[in-house]
């Protein structure tokens, strides 16, 4: 089972997965990070800015989860653009070293196998942040995805361009495919971060901490890995059972393990 942390809001959580982060790259200059994009991860990115505002971070490797396919990645919505926007310009990253899966139709064909030997020759991802969807998913990993996924072309549910047409001036502007780390390539990350807020992710999170370990449920796969930590704040934990452990372990773990 993932660790659960329970904090009072984003802005804490932020801070403990944002201090978690520096003591890895304070242990490792080249730290490869999982950039996860969104309205989720964004506390954590805030609070990396004032953390390692003075320190070298030019050495600082990372790669993004997903992208949409056929997008500019000149546009403001691509995770291209994203990425730039929220994690490498207010961090002072070096943008060569930040990878975005390449959604260009012409190279769609291989772009899953490019990016898939990019990880791998980077050694690896070593803490990957994530956020959750209320129907579950991960990255962009929609239910019915396998636990073994690389990085591929998926279709997106309505349910997510609905999600995600927030960003776009309709929903008939938001793709209806997209490029993703698949569930395999996520599980190998060495330390998985997942963060959610909010009543309305509640289910969700329950579902990926305690319900059964289906396809349907993509976050559920965290159950698997040997290092999964989830943050989540009081409405986002509203629906677990074991809330009350979690609050009483996490208050006696010893102060040297961290999360």
């Amino acid at each position: 089972m993932a660790e659960v942390v329970i904090v009072e809001n984003a802005d804490a959580a932020g801070a403990l997965v944002a201090a978690e982060i520096v003591e890895l790259i304070d242990g490792r200059p080249d730290a490869v990070l999982g950039l996860a994009t969104g309205s989720t991860p964004l506390p954590v990115y805030q609070a990396l800015r004032s953390r390692l505002a003075g320190r070298d971070v030019l050495p600082v490797r990372g790669f993004a989860l997903d992208e949409y396919v056929g997008l500019d990645p000149a546009h403001p919505e691509s995770y291209r653009s994203v990425i730039t926007r929220d994690v490498v310009e207010p961090l002072g990253l070096d943008p060569r070293r930040i990878h975005v899966p390449n959604g260009a139709q012409a190279t769609i064909q291989h772009a899953g196998d490019d990016y898939e030997t990019a990880i791998d020759a980077a050694g690896g991802v070593d803490l990957q942040i994530l956020g959750i969807g209320t129907d579950g998913h991960i990255g962009f990993n929609e239910p019915g995805s396998s636990f073994a996924s690389r990085t591929r072309v998926k279709t997106l549910t309505e349910q997510t361009r609905e999600d995600n047409a927030r960003f776009f001036d309709s929903i008939d502007d938001v793709p209806r495919h997209c490029i993703t780390q698949g569930l395999g390539t996520i599980l190998r990350a060495r330390h998985l971060v997942l963060l959610a807020f909010g009543e309305g992710k509640a289910q969700a999170v329950a579902d990926a901490v305690e319900g059964p370990l289906s396809a349907i449920l993509p976050g559920s796969a965290i159950q698997l890995h040997p290092h999964a930590t989830v943050v989540v704040d009081e409405a986002a934990a509203s629906r677990l059972r074991l809330a009350d452990y979690y609050r009483y372990t996490y208050a006696n773990k010893p102060d040297w393990q961290g999360i």
